[in-house]
């Protein structure tokens, strides 16, 4: 018996049909969705400290006058080899005053599994990685995430799904906005919103 063609999904039809759950699965790790703190909209973000990597506590008051781009790192993911790139942003737009500022974290993955002295051998060598870099944290919701990340989170409504989601804060310590991991550092969109940054 034969049945009418037009019953039947063509192949690009099914293929599209097999990327939604694939398509839905990537975007699940890129961003994840939280509460935004109305409490915290113009709020500052020197107002809190971080421990660095080599244990030392440092206040984010120190970078008052200067843009962030905060990422949070890991040494085995497949976005990695954006430290390349986010080490360039910080040669090129230093001097203006942008600092990248590194936050390890081994939640997404078990990606960052290794010691501060780990974190620093690998990112020196294998990158020559130049900007600061945070201690490891919790980025996470949850008992033990990180203030500076539930800060963030809270002012702009959007924590990293995955390793290498970036924040870009304004000289005077204010969230600017979210880009997910597959935003590359030299991607136009942020680049433009560095520079714009920058210039204020």
């Amino acid at each position: 018996m034969l049945f009418p063609t037009r019953l039947f999904p063509t192949r690009r039809q099914l293929a599209a049909l097999l990327l939604v759950p694939v398509l839905t699965a990537c975007s699940a790790f890129l961003e994840d969705g939280v509460e935004r703190k109305p409490e915290l909209a113009g709020a500052s973000l020197h107002a809190l400290t971080y421990e660095t990597l080599d244990g030392d506590t440092r206040s984010f008051s120190d970078f008052e006058g200067q843009a962030l781009l905060i990422v949070n790192t890991a040494s085995e993911c497949g976005y990695t080899p954006q430290y390349a790139g986010l080490e360039s942003l910080q040669r090129e737009y230093g001097d203006r005053g942008l600092v990248v500022l590194g936050f390890p974290c081994n939640d997404f993955g078990g990606q960052e599994p290794g010691s501060a002295l780990d974190i620093q051998a690998f990112c020196s060598d294998e990158f020559e990685i130049s900007f600061p870099l945070a201690a490891k944290v919790q980025v996470e919701e949850g008992d033990g995430q990180s203030p500076v990340y539930a800060f963030l989170g809270g002012a702009i409504g959007t924590l990293p799904g995955w390793n290498f989601g970036k924040y870009l804060v304004g000289r005077d310590g204010t969230p600017i906005a979210f880009y997910a991991s597959n935003v590359e550092p030299q991607d136009e969109e942020l680049v433009t919103a560095i520079e714009a940054a920058l210039a204020r």
